[in-house]
């Protein structure tokens, strides 16, 4: 999914990881491999979101799904994998009253 600013924001306090901007080389062939989505890598590989359905959490919220992996110890190169739900939940916005 792809996520507003205000949502990159809530979303990095809740994940350790950094957001790849939108003009960086490599979001171009992302985005055709894995479709529109704000990418977040941390120190296991790449990361989005997806929508989520959580009855427990108030507000909008998405799953952290792992779709690559490092393949070198300096975190230089990729291997993507078939897309891996975390169990991660990230609460995007909180519900309002």
């Amino acid at each position: 999914m792809k996520l507003n600013s205000a949502q990159v924001k809530q979303t990095m306090t809740q994940m350790n990881a950094q957001v790849l901007p939108e003009d960086h080389p490599a979001v171009a062939q992302l985005n055709s491999v894995f479709g529109e989505h704000t990418f977040f890598v941390d120190t296991s590989g790449l990361k989005v979101l997806e929508p989520a359905e959580a009855p427990d959490m108030q507000g909008q919220t998405g799953e952290v799904v792992s779709l690559a992996e490092w393949s070198d110890p300096e975190l230089t190169s990729l291997r993507p994998h078939e897309p891996e739900p975390t169990g991660v939940l990230i609460t995007l916005e909180p519900s309002k009253h």
